[in-house]
């Protein structure tokens, strides 16, 4: 049997640190709390740390106060293995004409392909224009009445009655961003990077038609001629409509031919040129990551 150490408390001590750790006093305080405030009356018991042990060992180490304690967060993690089965959306400022005046964008993308399902620009945010993104994201894209699960952080907007009852009448299951975490919504994120970061894009915007006209030329580049960095660089709408592997084809084809007629120049195989059949958010660490979680 090992020797009781010389500096622990002994048996009466540890039972008053708590009898005072349990008192009307002290119940609803951590620690934290209570040791300073003995020490300002001119007692000291133990250190904060030998109160959390003696809690822990008389299993009393419970949440104190009447704050919500802290709560673990599951990981949203969701799969696509086609177009129009996950979407993600989010707001950003766009500049005004003056200081401290912004419009706001709505853009809403569909994950497995990049694609921007719809966009809008208001000069506020809110919940009923939420609503209104998501019927028009499934009217367009025909998809109402299937399986679909559509991403956002926890903004007021995706939080409010009048969105949430919009996602209930067409059967749409909603998935949220941890607290915090700033990259659970990477995909939405990365897509106002690329926006922003467009040579054309302009230091501010006079008035709502002007971010109106440039939000909608910025979705159609995007679509049709920006080719994408994780899509091997084929356009969203290209790999949204399913033709991304008949590209493919074509410039394996082309490789081929180069390698065939220069084959001392070719050292390995030609470039991979295929796509994963899955895109995920937040992949399981356990899966290899085929592909980022970036949106441009």
């Amino acid at each position: 049997m090992r020797p009781r150490p010389t500096q622990a408390l002994s048996v009466e001590e540890r039972a008053q640190v708590l009898t005072l750790a349990n008192s009307p006093r002290f119940a609803s305080l951590p620690p934290t709390q209570i040791v300073p405030r003995l020490a300002d009356e001119g007692t000291y018991l133990a250190s904060e740390s030998t109160f959390y042990r003696i809690l822990r060992a008389g299993k009393q180490l419970t949440h104190r106060g009447r704050a919500r304690a802290p709560q673990a967060r599951t990981i949203p993690r969701h799969c696509a293995t086609g177009p129009n089965q996950l979407y993600a959306w989010d707001i950003t400022y766009l500049p005004g004409p003056v200081r401290g005046m912004f419009f706001f964008l709505y853009l809403m993308l569909d994950v497995y392909s990049r694609k921007i399902v719809t966009h809008e620009v208001h000069t506020e945010e809110g919940s009923d224009h939420a609503a209104t993104l998501i019927e028009q994201a499934v009217h367009r894209e025909g998809v109402a009445g299937r399986t679909l699960v559509i991403h956002q952080d926890n903004g007021s907007p995706m939080k409010g009655s009048t969105y949430l009852a919009k996602l209930h009448d067409l059967g749409i299951t909603p998935s949220y961003s941890r607290p915090g975490v700033s990259n659970d919504n990477a995909y939405a994120e990365s897509l106002f990077r690329t926006a922003k970061y467009r040579p054309n894009f302009p230091g501010s915007f006079g008035n709502l038609e002007e971010a109106q006209v440039w939000a909608l030329a910025f979705v159609r580049w995007y679509h049709h001629e920006h080719k994408h960095r994780n899509l091997k660089f084929v356009s969203p709408a290209e790999r949204h409509a399913g033709v991304d592997r008949a590209i493919f084809q074509q410039r394996i084809a082309v490789y081929e031919k180069a390698q065939a007629r220069n084959p001392e120049r070719w050292s390995r195989n030609t470039r991979n040129w295929s796509l994963p059949d899955e895109v995920w958010l937040n992949r399981p660490a356990a899966e290899p990551a085929h592909i980022q979680s970036e949106a441009a």
